[in-house]
């Protein structure tokens, strides 16, 4: 009987992950969820970043109310819409000219993480001390160069942890650009158990894999740690 089981199971796995290349199809899916994680990314952290800027210089000097309001509606919505809704609209309606899914997945994750980047952002800014500002400034910097030399770098350092957790959800959120047919991680089990009639290996296999790829990200974002901990000494 138990021979039987692990038989069972051996073949199980050989259909959904060996027979005709299908580990191919999961390697792909793996590519297309980090190539739209990072993309996201790198938008995310940029909007994120520079929503950020504007609040706090606005909260310091009371000078870009304009924009920190417009910043506040646009958190506002983004957050308080599914981000599912918003990959539709993205992809049928605003890019519906645009051959490239992977770049539009990229796109919607981007602005969408940009929201809850720039609240990160904000807490980093807000953590520097006002007397690191004043510091710069008494040795003659700009405003412009107490940001970019002083402020910026230390609260982004303070922001790091948050922010490699913000990456790590992504990588998970992505799953949803399978409902515009991109065949990411998350829509390759689906296709699988199409040809094999077999849903728990192919789901298995794809928890395995973003399994993986997230302690990955999480042992690089402890190893960042540590080494700040060391410079601080």
């Amino acid at each position: 009987m138990i021979t039987d089981f692990f038989v069972s199971i051996g073949n199980r796995f050989s259909k959904a992950f060996l027979e005709e290349n299908r580990w191919q199809l999961y390697l792909e899916g793996l590519g297309n969820t980090i190539m739209i994680a990072v993309v996201a990314a790198v938008i995310g952290v940029t909007v994120g970043v520079l929503f950020a800027m504007v609040s706090y210089i606005n909260k310091k000097t009371g000078g870009l109310k304009v924009l920190t309001n417009i910043i506040k509606l646009y958190v506002t919505v983004v957050r308080g819409t599914p981000v599912v809704l918003q990959m539709m609209l993205m992809y049928f309606v605003i890019f519906s000219s645009w051959d490239n899914a992977i770049l539009i997945g990229g796109i919607t994750f981007g602005l969408n993480s940009g929201a809850y980047v720039s609240e990160i952002a904000r807490a980093g800014f807000e953590s520097v001390d006002d007397g690191q500002r004043e510091a710069g400034r008494s040795l003659g910097l700009s405003n412009a160069q107490t940001m970019w030399h002083i402020i910026i770098p230390q609260a982004l350092r303070n922001s790091l942890p948050p922010l490699f957790n913000e990456f790590i959800a992504l990588v998970k959120e992505t799953a949803v650009v399978g409902y515009v047919g991109v065949y990411d991680l998350g829509k390759i089990p689906g296709l699988i158990q199409s040809r094999t009639f077999d849903y728990l290996f192919p789901l298995l296999i794809a928890a395995v894999l973003y399994l993986v790829v997230v302690m990955l990200l999480t042992l690089v974002l402890r190893r960042l740690e540590k080494k700040f901990a060391k410079s601080d000494r």
